[in-house]
Order: C-alpha cells, then structure tokens, then sequence
C-alpha cells in the first residue's frame, strides 16, 4: 500500500533543508523498494520543528521533527511509515500545543493540503464561499464582508466591505482587483506562507472580490523576493483555470475573473498601493497623491480594489460561514482572527493565528516561549521596521488596533520582532532612519531629508556630542516627518524612533555618562 507522507515546500523549510530531507527519503525508499508518495506540502508554521515531516497512518497524520536528511535511514528503520515512536516524533500535529491554541481560520488548510491540487483544496472545504457568493448580487456579498467586521490585514485596518462598496458603486468600463502581495516587513511570513501553503484560498478571495465588485481581471503583486511563492501561484492558476474557477465564466456563472502574477523589483515603498500601482503600470514606483482614491482612479486609471493577500485570503470563510460567524471572533473594532508573526530572538518562532485580544505579553512569553538566548525580553517591535518598540511595562497591551494606537503603536502586518537585554535601543532607532533614507520614493521633502537629517543627528547623539539638542532634534524631526510625509513610509518611522527614546531613554545618553554610570 502507498504511504503519503508530506514534506514541505514552503520557504522557511526549504531553508532549513527540507529540500534535502525530501530528496534523502525519495532515495532511500527506492533503495529499499518502499511505495512512498511524497507530497510536497506547505508549512504549519511551527518553524523552530522544520523540517516538519508528516505520515499518513490510519490512525492520522504523526509528525516527527525537526528532520535532517541523516535521520531518514534512522526514521524508517524505526518504522516511520507506520507513525511509530522515534526520538524525532511529534505525535499528531493538531495535537502540538502550538497549533491546539489557535483559532485557524485563515490558515484552516495551510500545511494540510497539496498546495497545487484544487481536489485537495475542495476536500478540506475550499470554493464553498465562491459557490455561496455566486448565488448572492453582488451587493449582498459586500454586506456580508461589512457585517464580518474585515478589516485591512496590510496595516491600515481600513473596513474592507466598505473599499469594495466604494469600487462597486464607482462608474467605469473596467474594473480591477489587485492583491498587495509585497510583503517586506521584517519578522513577517504571512503572506508567503498562505501563497505557498494554499494558494487557492487566495485565488477564490480575488475571485469573490472581483464578483462583488464587477471587476474582471486581477493582479496579484508579489514581490520579488519570493521566487517560490511565484511558482506556486503561477501553478495554481493554471489550475484553477483549466478548472473552470477563472475565466470566462467563473464556475459556468454570468461572472467572468481572471488573473495573474506581477513581481516587483525590490522597492519597499511599492507596499503602498498608490506607489504599487505606477509599478504595475511600469512606471518607477513613487506615492501618489490623494485624491483621487485608487478605488475611484486607480490601475490604469480604473476603479480598482486594493487589498493584502490576508484581507483576500479571508473572504472565502466569511461567504462560507456568514460575517455573523467571522465577526464573533475578535474584540472591540478588531474582528476576526490575525495571523501573528513570532520572530526574532525567540524560542518558538512562528505563525500563530488567533483572534484579536490576546496580549502581546502572553504572546512573546508563553506561545513564543521568551527568547532563544534564554535572556530577558527587553523590548518587542510589533508591525515592521516602522513599528514602534515596545517594553515589558505595556505587554499587557491587547492585541487590537485601537489599543496598540492607543499606546503610540501600531499592529501593521501582525510581525512581532522580539530583542532581548542586550540590544542597543539608540542603534535600533538610527536603523529605522537608515532604512527610510534607503527605501524612500524621494517624493516629499519630509521623508527624503529627514530620514538622512536623523541618521546624522543620532550619529552625534551616539558621539556624545550636545545630548539635549541632539534629542530636540530628532525630537522636532520625527513631527515634521510624521505630519508632513506623502505616506506611511516617512508618516511611520518616527514610531520606532520615538518609541526607543521614550521607552528606553537610557540608551541615549552620552558615552561618557553611559560609561561612567557601568
């Protein structure tokens, strides 16, 4: 009898050798004359297990890891293929703390299914909100995704039925759908791992999307960083064309929807969707101004739907399962689940998608596990490399957009960075000027200048060199750039900056004073 066992082929494994473990298996099973079949799945997220290997047995899927290649001849000798125990078992997956503690929505399919068989996807309850969604008008599809309580997953939080109700109403030849797939925030996976893990959840969002809104034709911007994400995709819409999910009529329906797969060049600033846009347009990707809304004037000039790959990725369960169902996860404005992104010095690092609520000090400490040096947590970005720093008097913050704003931060894309006792918080800060001077369009003056002025006026903080004129400065800086830049990539990074000053104001004293105080 055929054995399926399951290696993953998501980003984060193959870096961690999974490519290696698969092709050692494949090897020793034909020398041993084994009848495997070796499904290349995506990843759990439970990356501090990976290569994470599962076999089907009849008593389920056990999982054992993290698997080097070396430790194949070992597995199957200890009977691996019939779940047997080994110093590498897991056990059942599903049953892994980790996994047993989330709400997986989203993420309900990711490393289960063969990320490239639409059979798998439709066993494990796939295309039941297009199905549902081809039955409603278009307008009662976006007032389930009002009712869900759906908000942006790219950072913004901006209600999404109501960007769609906007495109809808919009008066145009042609419409689009574009997915915002360029992901370039430090500690965030999210989206790669769901376009690697399940790409059809994605495919069917777009599909939605493009239904509700009388959109034809989508675009998925994928950065370019993500070669295996790009094959995946382009794999499975060819699928899903040739299954009829896209195309002329989308499941032999009135709606027609199509799509493809853009990759950027690298620019970070092309995360904004007004500087995406002049990207896909093949122009060099700058900020646009405001107005006229992409929803009202955007690709090409065409109303046009703007969303993350999460935001998509999560309307199939709510045509599925009704807003009502979606939006009873969650609290305060916050609903849903949000798939939060656990890197850094951290012993557990990881995807865990759970619903909004949870604090950022449980997540850090007990599903991170504290971190990997088994020093103490000394500080937490949450959001990217323009989020701000958090330290351990605020991890009893929810995780909530409103609470975060609250506490002069922001979730942005749900990566959590976790630093311990050793980080240098005035370095920290001088990275997130360095890193706006690198990435900025150049557009505004704001962002332009003032990120390379705060590089300069840290640089004499660290020298000692006038410390209260110095901090004015920066001080001063950060307003200017936070009220006065085009968009968020000036607007956000005096966040990360501020946040180090005000929190960790001892970072920032004089060397000598510094020195003389250890």
């Amino acid at each position: 009898m055929t054995v399926k066992v399951y290696v993953p082929r998501d980003s984060g494994a193959l870096a961690l050798g999974a490519e290696q473990v698969a092709g050692a298996l494949r090897t020793e099973a034909k020398t041993r004359g084994l009848d495997v079949e070796i499904v290349r799945n995506g990843s759990r997220g439970l990356y501090w297990l990976e290569p994470m290997v599962e076999v089907e047995t009849a008593q389920g899927r056990i999982a054992y890891g993290p698997v080097a290649p070396g430790d194949i001849p070992a597995l199957l000798d200890a009977g691996m293929l019939e779940g047997r125990t080994h110093a590498l078992a897991l056990g059942k997956p599903e049953e892994l703390p980790f996994l047993v503690r989330q709400t997986r929505l989203t993420f309900a399919r990711c490393g289960i299914v063969d990320p490239v068989s639409i059979e798998d996807y439709e066993r494990h309850g796939g295309l039941r909100g297009l199905r549902n969604a081809l039955e409603k008008s278009p307008a009662a599809i976006i007032e389930e995704v009002m009712e869900s309580g759906l908000r942006g997953r790219g950072g913004a939080g901006f209600p999404t039925g109501i960007k769609w109700k906007t495109v809808h109403d919009a008066q145009g030849p042609r419409k689009y759908i574009v997915c915002n797939a360029d992901e370039g925030d430090s500690g965030t996976f999210a989206d790669r791992m769901i376009m690697e893990g399940d790409p059809f959840v994605l495919i069917e969002g777009m599909a939605i999307a493009g239904i509700a809104t009388g959109a034809t034709k989508g675009y998925i911007y994928l950065r370019s960083e993500y070669p295996h994400a790009a094959a995946v995709l382009n794999e499975a819409i060819a699928v899903a064309r040739a299954a009829g999910v896209l195309g002329k009529s989308v499941l032999s329906s009135a709606f027609a929807f199509d799509m493809e797969v853009r990759v950027g060049a690298g620019a970070y600033v092309c995360g904004e969707e007004t500087a995406l846009l002049d990207s896909l347009e093949g122009k060099r990707g700058q900020v646009r101004a405001k107005p006229p809304l992409p929803a009202h004037q955007g690709l090409f000039g065409k109303p046009t739907v703007i969303n993350n790959v999460i935001s998509l990725a999560s309307v199939p369960i709510i045509l599925d399962k009704g807003g009502a169902y979606y939006r009873d996860f969650g609290m305060g404005r916050s609903r849903g689940t949000i798939p939060i992104q656990i890197a850094g010095n951290v012993k557990h690092g990881g995807l865990f998608e759970a619903a909004f609520g949870m604090t950022l000090g449980e997540i850090v400490d007990e599903i991170g596990g504290g971190t990997a040096t088994g020093r103490p947590v000394r500080a937490v970005q949450v959001g990217g490399p323009l989020g701000a720093y958090f330290p351990r008097s605020l991890f009893d913050t929810p995780f909530d957009y409103e609470a975060f704003a609250a506490k002069d931060g922001l979730i942005g894309h749900a990566g959590i960075v976790v630093f311990d006792d050793t980080v240098d918080m005035l370095k920290q800060a001088r990275f997130a000027m360095e890193f706006c001077a690198v990435e900025s369009c150049g557009k505004c003056t704001p962002c332009r200048i003032g990120s390379t002025r705060g590089m300069e006026v840290l640089d004499r903080l660290k020298a000692g060199i006038a410390p209260e004129t110095q901090i004015e400065t920066v001080t001063d800086l950060c307003n200017t750039m936070k009220f006065g830049s085009l968009c968020a990539l000036g607007g956000f990074t005096p966040y990360p900056v501020m946040s180090a000053l005000t929190h960790f104001p001892e970072d920032f004293r004089p060397v000598p004073a510094r020195e003389a105080a250890e």
